[in-house]
């Protein structure tokens, strides 16, 4: 079974595939609100992802969804760089997973909860 990583793209990422093989991929979403590149996995990278990452899970859509920032962004990081969509790209942000994983760590330390009155 094929699952789906989206990475969804703002002004300056889309500036950075422009004129890449990835830019004729790119999809519109919510009445084209937003632009989303989806890069399939197979059954291991999946499973990698969700071992990694315990907030990771896949939802109705086969989507791989609720990594972290920091994942995320070394996905995007990764597609520029090999200027594809392609497992390769999952596998070579998989190979430095524990770089991510310490980063993703210090994601909680910059958003600090919100404060509820009682």
């Amino acid at each position: 079974m094929e699952y789906i990583l989206e990475i969804f793209l703002d002004d300056y990422r889309l500036s950075k595939i422009k004129g890449t093989p990835v830019e004729a991929n790119i999809e519109a979403v919510f009445g084209g609100e937003l632009k989303v590149l989806r890069l399939k996995v197979g059954e291991d990278v999946k499973n990698e992802i969700l071992k990694a990452f315990e907030t990771a899970r896949i939802d109705s859509r086969a989507c791989i969804t609720d990594t972290p920032v920091a994942f995320r962004r070394a996905l995007f990081e990764e597609i520029a760089n090999q200027k594809s969509l392609t497992e390769d790209v999952a596998r070579a942000v998989l190979a430095r997973i524990n770089e991510i994983k310490e980063l993703a760590a210090k994601e909680s330390e910059f958003l600090p909860p919100p404060e509820i009155e009682e």
